[in-house]
């Protein structure tokens, strides 16, 4: 009988595998990877704000929403500048003075900070794995609907424009879309290392990949190998799993560019 902690685990690796594929893919597309380290950092100051709140006042706010609205507002920072870069720069110092300050506030609660500062896949409760299982199917959803917009818009933004497409309005939603799969992320492997877990796999699969169905599918199965070796090594070495699965997806990719060359 496998253990619940286990269990929930592999959920969450499927989970995070998905999400991997469908957001690392397009910030690849979009040259915009810069955006995940943003949303993370904006994701710890919002859910340091939510804890503040709850702390001082009779008003409840769950971290995670905290977290999801500072990350959305860093995408719709990026989606809304000349610059995306720029301001996902200019966001990130703002929102890690935020995160420095809120966490000032809550000193006794900071631990809960520090979960999604370090993350681990074996500490998920069931009411993380069916929120983020939710905000998943959600996603998956919408990608499908607008994935021909999505696309075009990702590879050739002013032709997107020119052929009658809302190229603003899909870009918020496609830029939140990804904000919101770096949470589910960061929940399971920290803030600290989302943008390897997110990134990497993406990144080693459009090397490899001749059509954009395999990036997104490449990406997932090196995400879901990433994902089940660390958890497999934790269990040996008791050691992080999170650290282990982004690290052995950084190294598939550079092992990938090496043979390319």
């Amino acid at each position: 009988m496998v253990d619940a902690y286990i269990m929930r685990a592999i959920i969450a690796i499927f989970i995070l595998a998905i999400n991997a594929a469908i957001a690392g893919s397009f910030t690849i597309f979009k040259d915009i990877t810069f955006l995940v380290a943003g949303a993370a950092h904006a994701a710890l100051a919002g859910a340091s704000l939510a804890i503040a709140i709850s702390l001082y006042t009779s008003l409840y706010i769950d971290p995670m929403l905290g977290a999801l609205i500072f990350s959305i507002m860093i995408a719709l920072m990026a989606a809304n500048a000349r610059k995306a870069n720029v301001a996902v720069a200019i966001g990130f110092a703002a929102s890690m003075s935020l995160a420095v300050l809120f966490i000032s506030l809550i000193r006794e609660q900071a631990s809960r900070v520090w979960g999604l500062l370090f993350g681990d896949l074996l500490l998920l409760t069931l009411h993380d794995i069916i929120v983020m299982a939710i905000a998943t199917i959600f996603i998956l959803m919408l990608v499908i609907y607008f994935s021909r917009e999505f696309l075009f818009i990702s590879f050739d933004s002013e032709g997107a424009m020119a052929s009658g497409i809302n190229v603003k309005a899909l870009n918020y939603l496609l830029l939140s879309i990804i904000a919101v799969s770096t949470v589910i992320i960061m929940k399971g492997v920290g803030a600290i290392l989302v943008y390897a877990m997110l990134v990497a796999p993406a990144a080693a699969s459009n090397e490899m990949a001749k059509s954009i169905m395999q990036v997104f599918s490449y990406a997932a199965l090196i995400a879901l190998l990433a994902g089940f070796s660390g958890l497999v090594i934790s269990f040996y070495f008791n050691i992080s799993p999170g650290a282990i699965a982004s690290l052995i997806a950084t190294l598939i990719y550079f092992v990938v560019i090496m043979k390319r060359r």
